[in-house]
């Protein structure tokens, strides 16, 4: 499967999808339908899928145009059937669907909103989390609670450690100065910076990340790991007061 990332509105990502063997198209995530009209225009293809992580309006915004061009299916959480627009197939946690032949597996992973999803195509071993898991960082919480977003990102964590984490933002440079400021003693996370910079400064997207790396970088999913719990002060505390914690710091950041 071919993956392409497509910039929309400020900071967006949609990724548009090509089943080549089987000539079957999809887009995840269109917050605004024209660049991706032009990119289907370029390459003479027709859509058949729009993927919904959830219904915030940047990751939904161009279900409508979409749909009545190219008679695409909307596919979505069935829980946010009511806030996702123009759904036509409803998915629910752990269910498996079929996007051609390639299978796609449901996690639920509320938090940041209550109905929010990731599609795990299991077979490339590729996620698309939206808004819950970044590039080094993690949403923010508006509809759910600290708990669930916990949850929600070890149900990620448990996926393949070689997974592509393809997300809804480019966040990438401003997820690891926050990073750094408290994980300072990850030597690891230093260096990539360094390849975050440089990505950024040609305008290049950062984006896929992996698992492997983001377990190794990432704040968010090292709140059980005792050098992040001591550069906190918070030695021997449950995982959750930690990531509490390092969630209303980001939130001042």
């Amino acid at each position: 499967m071919k993956i392409t990332p497509i910039p929309c509105l400020t900071d967006n990502y949609a990724y548009m999808l090509e089943n080549t063997n089987e000539k079957k198209i999809g887009v995840v995530d269109p917050s605004e339908a024209q660049p991706i009209i032009n990119y289907l225009e370029r390459k003479k293809l027709k859509l058949n899928y729009i993927l919904n992580t959830h219904h915030h309006f940047d990751h939904v915004g161009g279900n409508s145009e979409l749909k009545k061009l190219y008679n695409a299916k909307v596919v979505g959480f069935i829980g946010d059937k009511h806030r996702i627009p123009n759904i036509d197939i409803t998915l629910e946690n752990n269910e498996k669907w079929n996007f051609g032949k390639l299978k796609v597996k449901i996690l639920h992973i509320p938090g940041h909103t209550s109905g929010h999803i990731c599609f795990f195509f299991e077979k490339d071993k590729v996620a698309f989390t939206g808004d819950t898991l970044f590039s080094l960082g993690c949403g923010k919480i508006f509809e759910g609670t600290h708990g669930q977003m916990l949850t929600s990102l070890k149900k990620i964590k448990n996926l393949p450690k070689e997974t592509k984490i393809y997300c809804g933002h480019e966040y990438t440079y401003k997820n690891a100065k926050f990073c750094m400021k408290y994980d300072t003693s990850n030597i690891n996370l230093k260096k990539y910076f360094k390849k975050v910079k440089e990505l950024r400064s040609k305008n290049l997207p950062t984006v896929p990340t992996n698992l492997e790396d983001e377990l190794k970088l990432n704040i968010f999913l090292r709140c059980d790991q005792i050098e992040l719990q001591t550069n906190l002060n918070m030695e021997n505390q449950e995982d959750f007061k930690v990531f509490r914690k390092v969630r209303d710091l980001k939130d001042q950041f």
